[in-house]
């Protein structure tokens, strides 16, 4: 069964550095495009940034500049550092990916469960 599970988030001052991870595991047959969306309280999730297989990046106009989204192929990982960090980036941070699985014959959307940030003094 294939699954998505973040780590990194936590608690940091305005101005400070996060580095969030998301691992993909199981059949694993192949991954499309990885990324992050965030939900902050009484909102809606919004995309924070993706990245394609190959390479190529999309970001959330309020991030560019200070996240940047990466990933590691041969480790189904995605990672997303976060500087320069705000209070209104506070959030649920989830981990996205377009995966097919060994044992299906298309694609599917696949979500983490979430990692908390919290931008505070």
């Amino acid at each position: 069964q294939v699954q998505l599970v973040e780590s990194g988030g936590g608690l940091v001052q305005p101005g400070g550095s996060l580095r969030l991870s998301c691992a993909a595991s199981g059949s694993i047959f192949g991954i499309g495009v990885m990324g992050w969306y965030r939900q902050a309280p009484g909102k809606q999730r919004e995309l924070v940034a993706t990245i394609t297989s190959g390479g190529s990046l999309n970001y959330a106009e309020s991030v560019k500049g200070r996240f940047t989204i990466s990933r590691d192929n041969a480790k189904n990982t995605v990672y997303l550092q976060m500087n320069s960090l705000k209070p209104e980036d506070t959030a649920v941070y989830y981990c996205n990916a377009v995966i097919v699985a060994q044992s299906d014959s298309s694609a599917k959307n696949y979500w983490g469960k979430g990692t908390l940030v919290t931008v505070s003094s």
